[in-house]
Parts: C-alpha cells; sequence; structure tokens
C-alpha cells in the first residue's frame, strides 16, 4: 500500500449470506472492531440486507454497498435494481463485474462497462472487478486479459471520475476455492492494472486509484498481501462473514 497516493480500502462482498436479522447481527459485531480503522471499510450486502445495513451503519465509519446493479434507471428488467434505487436508499458503493456475475450470469465486459457509467452516473463509488481464470494464467495471458478488462469496463469513464472508482483484482483461479495468488502474483497483476490505467489516462491519475485484491484475503495472509506497493486493500469474501477474522484484516491496513 502507498496511503500517501491513494486510501486503502476493505470491503466485504457477502455474496448470497445473511438474512436481515443476521445481517444486523454481524454488522454490530463488526462495528467496536473497526470503529478506529486506518483504512476504508465497506459492507457489500444482497439487496434484502441494504435497508438493515444503511440503518445498522448510520454515524459509523462503515459505508455500504450493493453486490450489482443494471444500467437502465426503470423499466422491465425483472429482479434488476437500478443505480438510482441504491442511492435513494442511501448506499455508497456498488460492486461491478465480479467474476460470478461473469460466470454465472452473462455479465460480459460490455455489459459491466454499461453498469460502471450508469453507476457512475447516479453517484455511486464502483467497486470494478477484473481476473483471469486458472486455464489464462497457465496460457500467459493474464496482463493482457486483465488489461483488456479494465480498458472496455472503463471506456466512456472521464478522468475526473476516476476518484469513484476502486479496482478490485480477483483471480477467479482463488475465489472461494482456498487458493490464493502469492503476494508477488497479486502485487504483479496490480501493477499491470495500474500501468494500463497510466496510459489510458496518467500516471498521476493511475496513482491515485485504490487497487484491492479479491482472491481469498484472510486474517493470516493479509499482512503480507498489503505489504505489497500495489494492493491498496481486499475484496474480501468469506472472511468478512466472520467479525473477528474481517477486522483482523482491516488492522492488517495499519
Amino acid at each position: 500500500m502507498n496511503k500517501e497516493l491513494r486510501k486503502a480500502v476493505i470491503a466485504g462482498n457477502w455474496k448470497m449470506n445473511k438474512t436481515p436479522d443476521e445481517a444486523k447481527v454481524l454488522i454490530e459485531e463488526i462495528i467496536p472492531l473497526v470503529k478506529d480503522a486506518s483504512c476504508d471499510v465497506v459492507v457489500c450486502v444482497p439487496y434484502v440486507d441494504l435497508c438493515t445495513a444503511v440503518a445498522a451503519t448510520k454515524d459509523t465509519n462503515i459505508a455500504v454497498g450493493a453486490e450489482n446493479c443494471h444500467w437502465e434507471t426503470s423499466g422491465a428488467f425483472t429482479g434488476e435494481i437500478s443505480p438510482s434505487m441504491l442511492t435513494a436508499m442511501g448506499v455508497e458503493y456498488v460492486i461491478i463485474g465480479h467474476s460470478e456475475r461473469r460466470t454465472y450470469f452473462g455479465e460480459t465486459d460490455v455489459t459491466v462497462n454499461k453498469r460502471v457509467c450508469a453507476a457512475l452516473k447516479e453517484g455511486l463509488k464502483v467497486i470494478l472487478c477484473v481476473g483471469e481464470y486458472l486455464e489464462q494464467r497457465e496460457q500467459g495471458v493474464t496482463a493482457e486479459l486483465v488489461a483488456m478488462q479494465t480498458k472496455i469496463a472503463l471506456q466512456g469513464v472521464a478522468k475526473e471520475d476516476l476518484k469513484h472508482i476502486i479496482i478490485a483484482y480477483e483471480p477467479v483461479w482463488a475465489i472461494g476455492t482456498g487458493c490464493t495468488a502469492t503476494a508477488e502474483q497479486a502485487n504483479e497483476v496490480c501493477a499491470c492494472i495500474r500501468k494500463t490505467l497510466g496510459n489510458l489516462y496518467c500516471e498521476a491519475c493511475a496513482n491515485g486509484v485504490t487497487i484491492q485484491y479479491g482472491g481469498s484475503m484472510n486474517a493470516k495472509n493479509a499482512a503480507e498481501l498489503l505489504a505489497q506497493p500495489d494492493v491498496d486493500g481486499g475484496l474480501i469474501g468469506g472472511a468478512s462473514l466472520k467479525a473477528p477474522d474481517f477486522a483482523a484484516i482491516v488492522a492488517a491496513t495499519q
């Protein structure tokens, strides 16, 4: 991390877990454990938990995010949620392009871009996910693939909007598998993303963007990963569902 240039951000991605009552209990457990955090703390929760999360985190240092959004403001899109609906609820962040959305629900680089632009237009902060499958890593195309995903996702995004963008590098082969990229592997790809941003915008712009690692970061490996110069935080899956583990990752940013 380089806190002189950019913020460290730890964001929990709860995925499809926790009822509203369970969410309230977990957030109340997390609040005292992270109240003195030196980084930004976010909990990204299922749609049904958003109202509960916004209420539970009021007057705390924890922000609330959604796990996805549509690119239209309204319309015949059964089961979808628009960015304006999220901001109306008091939501600040939204995850876009998570590998599970790409793998299971047909998300593409093009629809990721549409969602990013729509979310920014409504004033949301975007956690943009990019990353490769194991086969692609073995083929040696990780850098090219991640650069392409980043370029397409940010088409039409102005330089001044980069301050509302966080990029999460999540190697798909390390999500929910217990496998983790080495600290050096994680930093190498995060640095590649930053180089891509520098080519798209400018070096100063790239140095100001928070780039998280999102592949099975946990309480045991967080410190080593966060010690890398281009790893500015984490998008945390399973460990975000356990208050002590999540708090330990937050503490590792110090």
